[in-house]
Formats: C-alpha cells, structure tokens, sequence
C-alpha cells in the first residue's frame, strides 16, 4: 500500500518507521531541521524498552504535491496544524484515499455521526468556517486513538518510550474495509490493534487524560507523577474529569470510566512528561483548542456547566499567550 504520514513527529514517526520496515510505500511531511534530518541520515527510532535502534529510509517532502496519491494519509499533526494540511491534502488524495486522524482530543468531525444533533451539528472552534470539513470529508475518515508515548530527541530522531496501542474505528461504528485493511497492516509490524465500534467513546476516554492532565502539567512544570502525588492537584484533576465525564453522557458519549481507575492508569506509567509540557518547553505552540476549547463548545451545545474546566482553559490560554504559545 502507499501510505503517507503528515507530520512525521513523535508518534507519526513511529508508525512510519515500522510501516516502511514492511515493504509498503511509506512517506512522510515533514518541514524544517527534522525533514533535511530524514533525508540526509534516515529517520532514526530509538525503542527504550527494547534497547533496539532503526533507521527508516523512506521519502520525506515539505510539499504534498510531489508524493502523489496515496491510499492512506495518516494525520499526525497538533490540532493547531489542522487548517495547514487541510489547505494542502488534496494531492495526496484520489477517490479511493482514506484518511486517518491519529491525534488528541476531540476530533472536528465528533458530532457528524453522533444521533445526538442528528449530524447537524459542528464545531466551529475546531474547524472554522468548515474549511477542515470541506478538506476531509467524513466518509473518508477512519479514527485512530493513539496509546503510545515518543518523544523527539533530536532532528530525524525519535524515541519510542512505552505503548504500542492503536484504536480504530470510523465515525458512527461502521467499520468497512478501510478500517481492517489498516489494522491488518499495523498488526503485522507490531501494533496493539483495536477494531472499536465506537470510536467517539474512545476518543473521549482518552480525552480525560489529555484534558486534565496536559494543561495542568504545563502550568506547573510538574511529571504527570507529581500532579497524581499532591491532593490537591489529584483533586482539581479528577473535578475536572468529573466534568469530562458529564459532558460526554449528555451527548450520548460516556467514557464508563472513574477517574481513580482513569488515575491509575497514569500512575503505571511512572514518571513522563505530557506532551503540553514537552511543546511548552521546546517553545511550540500548546494544543489548547483541540483538548479545552473543543470540549467546552461540546459543553455549550448539551448544555453543560463545566466551570472547573472553563478555569483551566483561561488559565493556560493566558500562560500560552505570554510566550507566544497560543496559536489562535
């Protein structure tokens, strides 16, 4: 199969690195140091719990147009990275192309087969004006809930830390071949490979982590360890999941999960830093809209206060905006 990974960092770099092992035709986008990284030396994968090391030669452009049609696109950038692959997918698409969005928070096409609204809903802080919609129709969507962690060391090299889970599903649970094909494919290089169908819940039971956790570990500069070790960090985490959960069950989403076991399940991975604080250390711009303003505007249409969750979302917008982290 063609594959093309967009946003060949952390996690995208590892699906590509295994896939292009297999023998399919595997590319990536990719831009600056790290993109002139791949090309000159290979995309380097460094495993931590295996102590194993690769080198991945695979093709790597800034410019979709000059990779062609492709029979998967893999979508691997930050919310905030959306309306740019967006204005520059079409190359990589023909009738046949599925697109994959393996990302955090809640997708922009969250409401479009959801009974609730009747698909007539849509969520402006995410996709503006439709332009995403318009890019990358529904119907050419399968989800991709990503359960792993990596971390780019240095230009072209990344290290895969823990995780190799990945859940599927295509909006509305009915999964057709687009969805085995692939899942028949990363299981063959060695992904933990879950066929959901209902992907929405997925997304969500993720979304409790990302949503409380990675803000408030940027704020503090804290491990994920620490903010589970202080009680009145623990506390204002589980109130802010607490609101998660209400906001999904109204919409017909529930997560069916408690925030102690959702705590347990961060406590196993020992000490890590969130992605928020990996991008608020290297300067990047933080995924806000997809993990805060997303769920709230969620929040807005079913009617749900959520006033422990609108304090986190003013509190690190504003910290973001001093750096020049906020890309709104």
């Amino acid at each position: 199969m063609k594959i093309c990974i967009y946003g060949a960092g952390a996690v995208g770099g590892v699906i590509a690195g295994r896939l292009s092992a297999s023998g399919h035709n595997v590319s990536v986008v990719a831009r600056g140091g790290h993109l002139t990284a791949i090309r000159e030396h290979g995309l380097r994968i460094h495993g931590v719990a295996s102590g194993e090391s690769s080198v991945a030669r695979l093709r790597a452009e800034s410019d979709p147009t000059a990779l062609g049609a492709q029979d998967y696109v893999i979508v691997t950038v930050k919310g905030q990275g959306l309306p740019q692959v967006a204005a520059s997918i079409g190359p990589l698409l023909d009738p046949q192309t599925s697109i994959v969005t393996a990302m955090n928070g809640i997708p922009w096409w969250f409401f479009d087969r959801l009974p609730f609204g009747g698909g007539r809903l849509h969520l402006e802080s995410l996709d503006p004006g439709g332009q995403i919609s318009r890019a990358i129709p529904t119907s050419r969507v399968v989800g991709c809930v990503v359960h792993l962690a990596a971390s780019i060391t240095q230009p072209g090299v990344i290290s895969h830390n823990m995780g190799a889970r990945l859940i599927l599903g295509e909006p509305g649970g009915r999964n057709t071949d687009r969805t085995r094909r692939l899942a028949d494919a990363l299981r063959e290089v060695g992904f933990e490979i879950d066929e959901s169908a209902f992907i929405e819940k997925d997304f969500w039971v993720k979304l409790l982590g990302n949503v409380s956790f990675n803000p408030v570990s940027a704020l503090t500069l804290a491990t994920a360890d620490r903010l589970i070790a202080d009680p009145l960090v623990k506390a204002y985490l589980v109130a802010i999941m607490r609101e998660c959960l209400a906001i999904g069950r109204a919409v017909g989403v529930d997560a069916d999960i408690d925030p102690e076991v959702r705590m347990d399940m961060a406590r196993k991975l020992g000490t890590f830093k969130t992605s928020m604080l990996q991008d608020l250390e290297a300067g990047k711009a933080l995924e806000i809209d997809g993990l805060l303003t997303g769920t709230l505007e969620v929040a807005a249409k079913a009617g749900v206060a959520a006033p422990v969750t609108e304090s986190l979302l003013g509190l690190i917008r504003l910290r973001a905006q001093t750096t020049g982290q906020y890309a709104r």
